[in-house]
């Protein structure tokens, strides 16, 4: 570790030692690629934002940029996953098509484990490998593939982009960070920076949910993430940290970092590459040391020391640091609002006898809001309880397929699903047409299928769930993302030891940009 300096006397509050700015490195050059009007804007806004922000959160120090730059892309040349997604961008030569793959990549793993991602993203590429070929399919086609996935309006919107991509801007996609924002559906700033620096190599930063918490604690952020101030920093040190020669390089690396190495409760500061500019690490280790030859009850060590007033940046004095937190005090963990609660009854309508095998009840969702376009069992809403829930299910189960014998409705269990925002909790009831003649005819927007139909259709995790409780055939209860008791023994695999592995190692990867967010809330 390196020595402390002695503290200078000065007007200016007295600082840590470990605190004190690092030695001058030799920079090396490098060939930048001409600035745009839109990437010298950035930077003048980077340059307000931290005009009066205290130094010691900020990177003043050139060299220090170099070094972060080129420490981090060299871990990034040997230690980076092999993805599909990166392969496929780093072969393709057409400009249009390496950029379709990135943005594919991107939304999926909008708020969703790598691990889950690969087979979607494969299984996405083979059916639809180009802009165009996704702009001719269907939306069921989009959904089906989909299902399982969550977020369920980000397929939705991939598709509306590509198509106003081979409609209206003749098979090309923007080419900047802005354009890109600016025309393509679903597209935020963050999923705009990632495509424009990948895919074209424009020298623009990114920040997702990994980004975020590297920055925060390379530059010990403490203030909440989520706020104007710090978001805007946030984006101003990726704008100034990007590389301009490698940028799509350096904003996956950066994200790669934190989701392996800077993880939110585990790191392994022993095999950072950028350990040496940490802010956190300085601190923990200057507690350490500190510890070991000063009495008990000495003061905290100080982390910033700004020129007038409390620093916007630090954590408040409510939430002081911990020390057996070490370096996830950083980032704050900004207050979530509890999802909303709501209540559903929902009926899983089978005609045992149907010609070809048993069959069930399936019905679309309207083309907008929640779940929009997928497909469901019958279900109205509902109070938590109550004795017209019955007779609301019956009545919609009937306007589906006609008069049905009330008594043979049965109550099953009930199933509990978060989705971003919503609670909802729906009591599951089955119905068997037994020595009934088949339907064979069905309204607009239903359709029976074979329970081999159900699994491979356009339907969300939730009916999933509670057709399992169906299978059950008896009272059972099945909440949030746990396999359901009163499944059969052939739909509760248990995942091996390696996929559990894989799904504990891939961080789920969280664009921060509200745009992004609020496009696949749903």
């Amino acid at each position: 570790m390196k020595k402390p300096r002695t503290a200078m006397k000065s007007h200016q509050k007295k600082r840590a030692p470990c605190q004190e700015g690092r030695e001058k490195r030799v920079l090396c050059g490098r060939q930048v690629k001409p600035s745009t009007p839109n990437d010298l804007a950035r930077r003048k806004e980077g340059v307000l934002v931290q005009a009066s922000l205290s130094p010691y959160h900020l990177f003043r120090d050139t060299a220090d940029i170099i070094v972060f730059r080129e420490n981090l892309l060299s871990w990034y040349d040997r230690e980076k996953r092999d993805l599909p997604w990166r392969r496929r961008a780093e072969g393709e030569v057409d400009l249009d098509r390496r950029a379709y793959a990135v943005w594919v990549s991107e939304v999926m793993l909008q708020q969703t484990q790598v691990a889950t991602v690969i087979d979607y993203y494969t299984r996405w590429m083979q059916k639809w490998p180009t802009l165009q070929d996704l702009a001719s399919a269907s939306l069921e086609e989009v959904n089906q593939l989909w299902a399982g996935l969550g977020y369920y309006s980000r397929g939705r919107r991939l598709q509306e982009g590509a198509r106003k991509v081979v409609e209206e801007l003749g098979g090309h996609m923007p080419r900047t960070a802005e354009t890109l924002q600016q025309l393509l559906p679903g597209v935020g700033r963050y999923t705009a920076g990632a495509i424009a620096s990948i895919a074209f190599g424009q020298a623009t930063g990114v920040v997702d949910g990994n980004v975020v918490r590297v920055l925060c604690r390379v530059r010990a952020i403490g203030a909440d993430p989520s706020s104007t101030l710090v978001s805007q920093l946030l984006w101003s040190l990726a704008q100034q940290l990007v590389d301009p020669v490698r940028p799509g390089d350096l904003n996956q690396a950066a994200m790669e970092l934190g989701a392996t190495v800077c993880t939110p409760q585990h790191p392994r500061c022993s095999q950072c590459p950028v350990q040496s500019l940490c802010r956190a690490h300085q601190r923990v280790e200057c507690e350490r040391l500190l510890g070991l030859r000063s009495p008990p009850g000495s003061p905290d060590v100080e982390e910033c020391a700004p020129d007038t007033g409390p620093c916007q940046l630090c954590a408040p004095p409510t939430e002081p640091w911990d020390p057996t937190r070490g370096v996830t005090n950083f980032p704050r963990k900004a207050g979530r609002r509890p999802p909303r609660e709501e209540y559903s009854a929902t009926c899983v309508l089978e005609q045992p006898g149907a010609l070809g095998g048993p069959r069930i009840l399936l019905v679309q969702r309207p083309s907008s809001g929640l779940l929009a376009g997928l497909w469901q069992f019958p279900a109205v809403t509902a109070e938590p309880s109550g004795p017209q829930q019955r007779e609301a299910l019956l009545r919609e189960l009937q306007s589906w397929a006609g008069p049905l014998p009330a008594p043979r409705l049965r109550h099953l269990g009930q199933v509990v699903h978060t989705f971003s925002h919503i609670k909802l909790t729906y009591q599951v009831y089955g119905l068997a047409l037994e020595g009934q003649t088949p339907v064979t005819v069905v309204p607009p927007g239903a359709r029976w299928l074979t329970r081999e139909e159900f699994h491979t259709a356009a339907v969300s995790t939730a009916m999933k769930k509670v057709f399992r409780v169906y299978e059950g055939q008896q009272p059972g209860t099945c909440k949030g993302s746990k396999r359901c008791p009163m499944s059969t023994p052939s739909s509760r695999k248990k995942p091996s030891p390696g996929q559990q592995l894989l799904d504990s190692f891939f961080r789920p990867h969280i664009p921060t940009d509200a745009s992004s967010l609020n496009s696949t809330a749903q």
